[in-house]
């Protein structure tokens, strides 16, 4: 069982630490709008991936193993998802914490949404799902989604927090511009390769 567990931690680990769509949105909300106004994308994202893995453990695979055509919708809207939140991270404003702050950090259901229109979150639903229920064990499905919560919630948590000591270090200057600028295009970046892989595969 030490075993499973140790596997299960590690592949959570390894896809949630990992640089992609999420995390970068995390680390730019964190570093304009600090980390309390931050925490609620933060919650929403690993509430919705735990949902998202929920489904695809047990029975969601099966429904787009016989419409394919479904992850490739869901390719399409998630590359739009990031365009835009791309574009927000690249036209955003430094600013103090305040009430304007928490209006224009990203939510709650943003970070669900985001989640589930995230090609990334759906590949590690697939392997994960894969990899965990060879011993078709419920049991072992339940455990590797409440460990995956865990870590998932402290991952984007690191995230956050590293976004608002960068904004301390860069003191909310024209180098938060530019690091905007750079987290934008990147994520820009990542929504257009997601989609012409998926358009051309």
């Amino acid at each position: 069982m030490m075993t499973l567990i140790i596997s299960m931690f590690s592949f959570a680990l390894s896809m949630s630490i990992s640089p992609g769509p999420v995390n970068f949105t995390t680390l730019s909300s964190a570093m304009n709008y600090g980390f309390k106004n931050t925490f609620a994308f933060v919650s929403g994202a690993t509430i919705g991936f735990s949902l998202l893995l929920a489904a695809v453990c047990f029975g969601l695979a099966q429904l787009f193993n016989s419409y394919p055509i479904l992850l490739d919708l869901i390719t399409a809207a998630g590359s739009l998802l990031l365009l835009w939140m791309g574009w927000k991270i690249f036209a955003a404003q430094p600013e103090q914490v305040n009430i304007q702050a928490v209006a224009k950090a990203p939510n709650f259901m943003q970070g669900v949404l985001m989640q589930w229109l995230n090609p990334k979150a759906w590949i590690a639903a697939f392997a994960g799902a894969a990899a965990f229920s060879v011993r078709q064990k419920n049991s072992d499905l339940i455990l590797f989604i409440a460990i995956y919560f865990v870590v998932c919630y402290l991952s984007l948590l690191c995230w956050a927090i590293l976004g608002e000591k960068m904004a301390v270090f860069l003191k909310q200057s024209h180098r938060v511009k530019i690091m905007n600028r750079v987290m934008g295009i990147a994520l820009m970046l990542i929504a257009v390769d997601i989609g012409m892989s998926r358009l051309l595969g």
